[in-house]
């Protein structure tokens, strides 16, 4: 399976900067889709921060998805790759 990759920084309460990966299938193109899985990891997290825009997320690149990434899309629809800051 072909993955999206969505780089994306959202600046947390205490001023550090969270770093992570939205995965979604290639096909999935629409924007406010990707914001709002976004929006669904942060909440899980109880992160309150300014909204998800093209600032903050942005397409980077495709690639294969892992049977890990492949599991969580076909379970949510989405994979969230955390990088930096994310707890």
């Amino acid at each position: 399976m072909k993955v999206s990759v969505w780089d994306t920084y959202v600046k947390r309460l205490d001023g550090k900067i969270m770093h992570f990966d939205i995965i979604v299938p290639q096909e999935v193109k629409d924007e406010a889709t990707i914001f709002n899985y976004g929006r669904e990891y942060l909440l899980g997290k109880e992160v309150i921060s300014q909204e998800l825009t093209t600032k903050e997320c942005k397409f980077c690149h495709i690639e294969e998805a892992s049977e890990t990434i492949q599991n969580d899309i076909d379970r949510k629809g989405y994979h969230i790759a955390e990088l930096n800051n994310c707890f």
